[in-house]
């Protein structure tokens, strides 16, 4: 394995540089919020009843964040979207943001399409592909953030860009307004996280070394904990090349918890996202459910977040994991970057 506190051997075993784009994450917020804000032509709000949002992958995290921001500020419902068909109650009255990172992700063209037909009011959110040359003839705004990154990469850019179109549109959902104070807190967080950083006082290098080689299992309370859990499962995948699983409290105390018996958490390392505003009876369930796992074998540890605003909470969450699941992937002795796996399903598929 490599050692994590060799920050050459880390460099070069990150020949892309994603660990420079995970901490690049403030600037890409702030990016991408002034770029849904200017986005045009911007549609009215009037008469939208619902908002849905389509997308897969990173996109769909995107979605996830925006819903989950949203929650106790929108008056109005967010449906996430993963899959090529929209909810049958999608009609003139709804919003449907159609997100895709290369612009050519079918199931959010089908979206595009199903909208279209529909008489939604759509927007999109891309950098570029078939969604940047069809949207524009559809009437609808895009919000073009910027081309080159992994898509998972580009998570900032694809949660602000659309936050910023729905605050332009007249939707208040805060965003604008904790932006700056957020942005700080990441830049000051992620200067505790960087390669320099030995891992006797960088958290995400020191659980990337605990995990070690057991299998990662997130959990957040249900909201704003449960989407960064989500956020952490989709990075050990793809940084870390790991299989991992996330779920959320209390749901996961009515199910997942009887799996937690002796003996079956050897090869299991958990990881508990907490947050200063969870439920209380919520907050109550994590050490209980986390005793059932160490009990069962497993490692397990917990993980907070920042305190203050929504915003602050869960992107702080997000830096977290993202770096951790990149020391991961470089400790087990992977290139974080790469995605062979999707390629050679994408090249299957194409075939069939």
């Amino acid at each position: 394995m490599i050692d994590l506190d060799d920050e050459v051997a880390v460099r070069a075993a990150d020949p892309a540089g994603m660990l420079d784009v995970v901490a690049a994450l403030p600037t890409h917020c702030r990016e991408g919020y002034e770029l849904g804000r200017n986005a045009s032509p911007m549609p009215s709000n009037e008469g939208i009843g619902a908002i849905a949002f389509c997308g897969m992958g990173g996109s769909a995290v995107a979605g996830d964040m925006i819903a989950a921001l949203g929650a106790d500020r929108l008056a109005l419902p967010v449906v996430v979207v993963r899959g090529g068909r929209l909810p049958a109650h999608c009609g003139a009255s709804t919003l449907v943001v159609v997100s895709s990172y290369s612009g050519n992700t079918s199931e959010t063209l089908a979206c595009l399409e199903d909208a279209t037909r529909r008489g939604c009011r759509v927007a999109a959110v891309t950098s570029g592909g078939r969604l940047l040359e069809r949207a524009p003839v559809e009437g609808s705004p895009v919000v073009r953030v910027p081309a080159g990154f992994m898509p998972r990469a580009a998570l900032g850019y694809l949660t602000m860009g659309p936050l910023g179109l729905l605050e332009a549109m007249g939707f208040e959902i805060g965003a604008g307004s904790d932006l700056a104070a957020a942005a700080e807190q990441l830049e000051t967080l992620a200067a505790t996280l960087v390669p320099s950083v030995p891992s006797s006082v960088n958290p995400a290098k020191r659980l990337a070394r605990a995990v070690g080689n057991r299998v990662p299992v997130i959990w957040g309370a249900a909201g704003i904990g449960a989407v960064a859990a989500a956020r952490w499962r989709t990075q050990m995948n793809e940084n870390a090349k790991a299989p991992a699983w996330s779920a959320e409290l209390p749901e996961l105390d009515h199910n997942e918890v009887v799996g937690w018996s002796e003996g079956q958490g050897s090869r299991f390392f958990l990881i508990a996202l907490r947050h200063e505003a969870e439920p209380r009876d919520v907050a109550v369930r994590f050490p209980v459910s986390m005793q059932i796992a160490r009990d069962a074998g497993a490692q397990a540890e917990e993980v907070w977040a920042a305190d203050g605003t929504p915003l602050d909470r869960l992107l702080s969450l997000v830096m977290i994991g993202d770096f951790a699941s990149v020391y991961l992937g470089i400790a087990r002795g992977f290139d974080p970057t790469p995605i062979d796996a999707i390629a050679r399903l994408k090249q299957a598929l194409a075939e069939a």
